[in-house]
């Protein structure tokens, strides 16, 4: 497995890593079992970046890495570099809200590492950014838990380029997480670039567009069985038809190199830049495996603009959040 720096504190992680929502029941079925499967497999690719967060599953992700980690003996602090995050609560109606206050979130973490059974986590970000609250202050509360030993770097998930540079300011800021792929390029209008500036890494989720950008998208019947997918405007008609049409010259392509589509599209994105660190996540060993095999695609100019010519930017079909789902990610282009 290829390697990469993560953050300011450049620590050396796998160029792909593991998104854990799937180690819950987000996009199907996943039992104990299972999971170490799936994480036993993490390992036997190379991959030691794992990325979590304490509202997947109500604290279920972080319970099975604890879990996972429990059985490593010896090995367990050096089996990942986990990443978690805190800062979505729920009110006294039940509604989802933001707090980015100090005392929630060194609540959220002390609860996380104990989930986990570790005494620090590599990354700490804020998961979404409370619209009230000034990052700089949040960015000092962040570097406050540095200082006392329970991270080694923190980040920011969904924030602007602009609010990247006020929180790197007060402190440099290892990492921003956002959803980043063949079929969400937004990131390029300004991220992409101010996190290469600063120094930041740029942890890409969502790589293969939710399945779009794999062999076997999911068809309307399955999104419909997922929660999230089932109001996406991308997965709905007569969206999801035409953004599936539009990636079969895509899937061709990877056909005809060799390889499946998910790794290439893997590949695509590790060419954007060496500061850009894919997270996946999945059920299936199969699946991870394809996903892994990215990080060996060499791509000439040729492939990218082959790639850019079969799905050329602002192909897809549909916004990638509905307006529920926009509540929280901050908006910049």
């Amino acid at each position: 497995m290829q390697r990469r720096k993560l953050g300011q504190a450049e620590t050396s992680v796998s160029a792909i890593g593991y998104g854990a929502m799937s180690l819950t029941h987000f996009y199907g079925p996943i039992d104990a079992d299972e999971s170490d499967i799936v994480l036993r497999k993490v390992l036997d690719l190379g991959i030691d970046h794992i990325d979590t967060s304490n509202v997947y599953g109500a604290g279920l992700s972080e319970e099975r890495i604890g879990a996972f980690l429990a059985k490593q003996g010896q090995q367990k602090d050096n089996t990942f570099k986990i990443a978690t995050k805190a800062g979505i609560t729920r009110n006294d109606d039940g509604e989802r809200v933001f707090d980015n206050s100090a005392a929630h979130l060194g609540e959220s973490l002390d609860k996380s590492l104990k989930r986990m059974g570790v005494d620090h986590v590599e990354l700490f970000y804020v998961h979404r950014r409370e619209a009230a609250r000034p990052i700089e202050e949040v960015t000092e509360t962040l570097a406050g838990f540095i200082k006392a030993g329970k991270i080694r770097q923190f980040g920011f998930s969904e924030i602007a380029p602009t609010s990247l540079a006020v929180a790197h300011s007060v402190h440099p800021v290892g990492a921003v997480q956002s959803e980043y792929s063949l079929s969400t390029r937004s990131p390029e209008m300004g991220l992409v670039q101010r996190t290469a500036e600063l120094g930041t890494s740029l942890v890409a989720f969502c790589p293969v567009g939710r399945s779009l950008l794999t062999d076997t998208p999911h068809d309307f019947e399955k999104s419909q069985n997922i929660d999230f997918l089932k109001s996406n405007p991308r997965f709905l008609e007569p969206n999801l038809s035409r953004n599936i049409e539009a990636t079969v010259a895509f899937r061709a392509l990877a056909k005809d190199m060799g390889t499946s589509a998910a790794a290439l599209a893997m590949a695509w994105l590790l060419h954007q830049g060496e500061h850009i660190l894919p997270i996946p996540g999945t059920r299936s060993v199969e699946h991870l495996e394809q996903l892994a095999a990215g990080a060996e695609l060499k791509l000439t100019p040729t492939n990218l603009a082959d790639i850019d010519r079969v799905l050329p930017i602002g192909w897809a079909h549909g916004d990638r959040y509905n307006v529920g789902q926009w509540n929280g990610p901050e908006k910049y282009c």
